[in-house]
């Protein structure tokens, strides 16, 4: 079955970085978890490894919300990487209700940058967006209507 996976690279907290995201959406990692760069058999032609880059994230995977699966590696400049996190990815949550949203949100933009709060837009959702501590940007949309009294 097709599916879509948002894949993120990290300089060198790849590991960090999916420990906060399994705390925050509770779900566990697939497979056997984090698979390490020392973990990559030897080829013929391949560069030594660095002793620093052994331990670095090779891949990790993570599903997120609704089949959603999030996928990231280390990408240290010592492997010829050169990261910058930019405007141009974001990770477009759309929970079921308005109070996960709102946790996630919390949750997510702690320590890091909200761009815009969670509020009730023109098109009729519950929308706000946020960068985190490690500079991934997210947005959230939930169609949930307010429950009023």
């Amino acid at each position: 079955m097709a599916s879509v996976s948002t894949y993120l690279n990290f300089s060198r907290n790849a590991e960090e970085a999916f420990l906060f995201y399994q705390s925050i959406f509770g779900t566990e990692f697939m497979g056997d978890g984090f698979m390490r760069f020392k973990d990559i058999p030897p080829a013929e032609g391949m560069p030594p490894l660095a002793e620093a880059d052994k331990n670095l994230v090779m891949h990790v995977a993570l599903p997120i919300l609704g089949g959603h699966m999030l996928m990231g590696t280390d990408a240290p400049e010592s492997m010829g990487f050169s990261v910058n996190f930019g405007n141009n990815v974001y990770i477009s949550l759309h929970p079921d209700t308005r109070r996960e949203t709102q946790r996630l949100f919390d949750a997510l933009s702690a320590g890091g940058k909200v761009e815009m709060e969670l509020q009730d837009m023109f098109w009729g959702d519950y929308y706000g967006s946020c960068r985190d501590k490690f500079g991934v940007q997210w947005m959230f949309n939930c169609a949930e209507k307010p429950v009023h009294e």
